[in-house]
């Protein structure tokens, strides 16, 4: 399963990034593939190209936020979730989004 996932916080600095790394280390542990696009106080970082977007499985939105560019991802399976329950247990909120992976 290809996951994609953005990361915003409103003020864009520490929890964006620690939610992005977060995401990663689980995944990784989880046997799962992940990109991580951040939208934080130095801009978009790791953008998601088109392709990433037409070959993903998923796409998971960790922000309490309005993210950048949502339109991208029309048409995507989406699930979003608070940035507060990714840096409590990243595991557990991927597991939750991709049942049977």
């Amino acid at each position: 399963m290809k996951i994609l996932a953005v990361t915003a916080c409103p003020t864009g600095i520490a929890h964006t990034y620690m939610a992005a790394e977060a995401l990663q280390t689980a995944a990784d542990k989880l046997g799962l593939k992940i990109k991580v696009e951040t939208q934080g106080a130095m801009g978009l970082e790791n953008v998601l190209t088109a392709r990433d977007i037409a070959s993903a499985d998923l796409v998971l939105i960790a922000s309490d936020i309005e993210i950048e560019q949502k339109e991208r991802f029309l048409g995507c399976t989406v699930r979003q979730v608070s940035l507060e329950s990714v840096l409590l247990d990243a595991a557990a909120v991927l597991k939750a989004a991709t049942p049977g992976a």
